[in-house]
């Protein structure tokens, strides 16, 4: 015979052998016991979770002709051919395939005839949300009245998608997501049952990433059996067939996110992708990783349900406390946005990269969060800079003592110098750009656009300043010393600076003499004939 996969081969003989839907065996073996069978039923759910399985032992249940506490006894004629897909009294349809108005006009016309052999007619109706709205309302009739031996049994993914008017005509059972140590157990049980050793650590693994799903866990646990066939399967192999990452490398990925390490971040991204990782799978480990860490850090009642090992559980809460609950938000709502991007992406690899810089670099985000963790960064570099002890003045501010130096250097020059002749104060023009050099742009500019003269009598620079160029000077004390100071260190004289009203154009100032350098700057002045 040939290989038969395990979710097929081990698929439940019973009720007892469903694990993880109590709540609707239960109530469909006291149906039976109690002979309060219903005509509709409608069972909703995700992948793998035992819809079809249960239809099918529900289905050999009402034929059984010996049943054991409401359970198929597998033994009598109607339950070998149910379990063999002989039966007559049986119809698995896939609505998918079948999902016109003539398919079920078929149907209709079929429940007409009651069965050869057993009690009742059993109609499983796989995936019927992919019926059209034409074949829901010509099942509405049969679905209300059907024949006293006619069972429909109705399954589906999305029972959003069926018409309300099927919804009233049915019994609706919801199927939960089976749970990861269910899922662990049942995976041992069969494990022992093959005679295949495994790892306890890679069966928990594999029923973690089988996120609720029974078929999906025993079909990722044949895929690595295949791998290795005849070893022991360990949680290392799993990984690598699965294209999966352990969670130490969540850890440092996380730290150098956290220490903002753009190259180590995008080398260790370089690293999975040569290593055959499934991208996906790693983004949707990650999140979920981030996500664990979060409930650390915000409800430890809450850390000690997650199904995690001792030494993961101590490196993350290691790895919790040196985080803030605002940057895991952000971490988190980044690559939730990722894992709906990267499945349309055409360059995956570079769409990841750029969500680990985003993580790396919050300024290239603009949303609040990002702001937060901004702020969060800044307030612990002037904490850190609060803590530390304060130094002397020659050692912690060694510019501003060089500085006070400069100035004490300038005080002692100024008494040195001798004062400025006119004839050597006309002669400045030659020099304006040193002159210049030594000033702020906006005195530089005042001294270039400003009608500039000598007092002969003072011996001294006056700058004439018009409505316009009064709004240059911020502080005239200060800018008249800086005006001054630039002028001695180019001359090496002591000269005076003050600062004039232009008077209006024609009006006298007989004790100011005209300066060579405006002059050969273009700048009109008015002059006196004297």
């Amino acid at each position: 015979m040939s290989y038969m996969a395990l979710y097929r081969k081990w698929r439940p003989d019973t009720f007892e052998e469903v694990k993880g839907q109590e709540h609707i065996v239960t109530t469909l073996k006291n149906q039976l016991m109690h002979d309060r069978i219903g005509h509709a039923y409608l069972f909703c759910g995700t992948r793998g979770t035992g819809k079809t399985t249960i239809a099918k032992l529900f289905a050999r249940a009402v034929n059984c002709e010996q049943p054991v506490m409401g359970s198929p006894c597998g033994t009598c004629p109607s339950c070998r051919s149910i379990a063999e897909g002989s039966s007559m009294n049986v119809i698995e349809i896939d609505a998918a395939s079948n999902n016109g108005v003539d398919n079920i006009r078929e149907i209709r016309d079929e429940v007409q005839y009651s069965p050869t052999e057993g009690r009742y007619k059993v109609y499983i109706i796989d995936e019927v949300h992919m019926l059209s709205i034409g074949a829901f309302n010509a099942l509405l009739k049969t679905l209300e009245e059907p024949p006293s031996y006619v069972i429909f049994i109705l399954a589906t993914t999305e029972a959003h998608k069926i018409p309300i008017t099927i919804l009233s005509r049915c019994q609706r059972y919801d199927f939960r997501r089976i749970s990861v140590e269910t899922i662990s157990d049942r995976l041992s049980d069969l494990m022992e049952r093959e005679g295949q050793q495994v790892e306890k650590k890679a069966v928990d693994y594999i029923a973690r990433v089988a996120d609720g799903s029974m078929r999906d866990a025993l079909s990722l646990l044949d895929q690595c059996i295949a791998f290795y066939l005849g070893e022991t399967l360990t949680y290392e192999k799993c990984l690598d067939v699965l294209g999966a990452v352990d969670i130490e490398v969540f850890i440092r990925l996380l730290k150098a996110v956290e220490e903002k390490d753009v190259t180590g971040a995008v080398d260790m991204i370089d690293d999975i992708i040569w290593q055959g990782r499934e991208l996906g799978q790693f983004i949707t480990d990650f999140t979920w990783f981030m996500r664990n860490l979060l409930l650390i850090k915000s409800a430890k009642e809450s850390a000690s349900k997650l199904d995690l090992s001792k030494e993961n559980m101590e490196a993350m809460e290691q790895m919790a406390d040196g985080l803030s609950l605002d940057s895991l938000m952000r971490y988190i709502r980044i690559f939730s946005e990722l894992s709906n991007q990267i499945k349309y992406a055409g360059q995956k690899r570079v769409v990841l990269e750029l969500a680990v810089i985003k993580l790396c670099i919050p300024e290239m985000e603009r949303n609040y969060d990002s702001i937060l963790q901004r702020m969060e960064e800044l307030s612990r570099k002037v904490d850190s800079c609060m803590s530390r002890p304060v130094q002397p003045v020659a050692a912690r501010m060694p510019e501003v003592m060089e500085a006070e130096k400069k100035e004490e250097t300038l005080e002692d020059l100024k008494k040195t110098l001798p004062e400025a002749t006119v004839q050597e104060l006309q002669a400045i023009a030659s020099r304006r750009s040193e002159v210049f050099r030594q000033l702020e742009p906006a005195l530089s500019g005042l001294l270039r656009t400003s009608d500039v003269r000598i007092n002969k009598e003072k011996r001294s620079i006056v700058v004439l300043l018009d409505e316009k160029n009064q709004g240059l000077l911020q502080n005239n004390e200060e800018d008249r010393k800086a005006i001054e100071d630039a002028f001695m260190k180019v001359t090496q004289r002591q000269i005076s600076v003050e600062f004039r009203k232009q008077m209006p154009k024609g009006s006298m100032q007989q004790d100011l003499v005209r300066m060579d350098i405006f002059e050969e700057m273009n700048i009109p002045v008015e002059y006196d004939d004297n």
